[in-house]
């Protein structure tokens, strides 16, 4: 599913920078990372299964035993399962990533989107960020550890999904597996992660303990129509046009929570001028009037504050000398956490006030509320930040976006957002043209993704 982490005025947290790793870790993961790029994982292709049984030779290779991985077909996609037993008695973890990517045009690429190519310290391609980086080093991690002799102290869940760009069809299985199996907690590699200023400094980490709920709605308007030189009121097409322009122009009540309050106070601290003021001013008083206005003013601000729903799509009418029969309008809509949608749907009706438009929830995902800002995780997490980069800080954030960590949350599992990505704003080209990603993040993410895993399976 599309999202976005922390969005600009919070930082673009995802991606790379200096770091150290054992010497042919760096390697050997790069070449996992540039074998998954080839495998288009598009809904539609029918790439994931194979994407699938390659992840799993890596581990097979590294001396996990093929039973202990299954690769469950759903529909064309597939669900990945690794269990490694502990020698402990705590109850177990999960680490999860997703398989699939988005749709990328060769035509509209420099480079081909499913080939991964290296150009100015890069490695381009499609999913080379979101999510095959993280879940290649997570996978390489997992399999230098068992190589090694590493022995958990408790159990560790591994679950790659398969259409977490669309359907999140497999998470839903993912999540009652892990309920099943007792599992404490999830790291969801696809959330959170570090960034750095343009000259590559690392100026924060991300630790993502909550996200927005993704809901799409369709608005319909019906009406008889006819001869177009014969006007008629209303016009099914003018019906949505004033629905478009009263939802984009609607701002939902601010909103705050402890993640967002601890991010706001981090970010305005640390960014200082007019934009630090604010945050840090609805930090300490959600009801700020100022201190909203720019917030909502801002595209990384408001949705970090509030609800938003925005029109997104919209078709109409079949003859351009008829009048409209029919006109339809797609909203997209980010919960606040906690937040049902059963009270946005109302609050959207009492807005557009108008008993002829149709309003439904066409795809709608869980409302948890945020995760608890465990001690063992946070120290974790702050380990693996500081085994990289010394003195940076970890702030608790909340995704704009949805992932698989929802269908988690929902289950009462903790999950917490863990990438290993630092990376510059301007680097971030995820589901857009030419994604790509510095190849100095590869050999840190490797120490991050080994400190996290061995301090919390002990």
């Amino acid at each position: 599913m599309i999202k976005f982490s922390a969005v600009p005025v919070l930082a673009m947290l995802i991606a790379a920078g200096p770091g150290q790793a054992a010497p042919g870790d760096a390697a050997d993961a790069r070449a996992i990372l540039e074998k998954g790029v080839a495998f288009d994982t598009v809904k539609g292709r029918g790439k994931v299964p194979a994407y699938a049984e390659y992840l799993k030779s890596a581990l097979v290779g590294a001396g996990f035993a093929a039973g202990d991985i299954a690769i469950e077909p759903v529909g064309e996609t597939a669900n990945l399962h690794l269990v490694w037993k502990g020698k402990g008695n705590k109850p177990p973890m999960a680490i999860t990533g997703h398989m699939d990517v988005v749709e990328a045009d060769p035509k509209d690429w420099v480079r081909d989107p499913f080939k991964a190519i290296e150009d100015g310290g890069y490695l381009f391609g499609r999913g080379v960020g979101d999510n095959k980086f993280d879940v290649s080093m997570v996978v390489a991690t997992l399999a230098k550890l068992k190589s090694s002799g590493f022995v958990p102290g408790r159990d560790i869940h591994l679950f790659l999904s398969g259409d977490e760009e669309t359907d999140g069809t497999t998470a839903v299985l993912q999540a009652k597996q892990a309920k099943a199996a007792g599992v404490d907690f999830m790291l969801n590699s696809d959330g959170g992660g570090g960034a750095l200023d343009t000259g590559n400094t690392p100026i924060g980490y991300g630790l993502s303990a909550a996200e927005k709920t993704y809901v799409d709605y369709r608005i319909t308007v019906t009406n008889p129509g006819g001869h177009s030189s014969r006007p008629t009121s209303p016009n099914a097409i003018a019906q949505i046009g004033t629905a478009a322009g009263k939802i984009s122009d609607y701002r939902f009540k601010p909103q705050i929570n402890h993640i967002t309050r601890a991010s706001l106070t981090a970010e305005g601290t640390k960014i200082g001028g007019a934009m630090g003021a604010a945050m840090l001013a609805f930090a300490k008083n959600p009801s700020d009037a100022a201190a909203i206005a720019t917030l909502s003013a801002a595209p990384g601000g408001i949705g970090q504050i509030a609800t938003t729903c925005v029109p997104t799509m919209i078709t109409g009418g079949h003859a351009p000398n008829a009048l409209p029969q029919k006109a339809e309008l797609t909203i997209n809509c980010r919960i606040f956490p906690g937040f049902t949608v059963a009270a946005v749907t109302q609050e959207l009706r009492a807005l557009i006030s108008d008993p002829a438009i149709k309003i439904e929830a066409v795809l709608e995902w869980p409302s948890p509320p945020p995760s608890p800002l465990r001690g063992d995780i946070m120290a974790a997490v702050g380990k693996a930040v500081s085994a990289n980069r010394p003195g940076v800080a970890v702030t608790p954030v909340m995704d704009s976006g949805a992932s698989d960590s929802v269908f988690y949350r929902a289950l009462g599992i903790p999950s917490y957002g863990t990438s290993a990505l630092f990376m510059r704003e301007e680097d971030a080209f995820a589901h857009g043209l030419n994604e790509r990603i510095p190849l100095a993040a590869i050999a840190p993410a490797l120490r991050h993704w080994q400190v996290l895993i061995t301090e919390l399976a002990k």
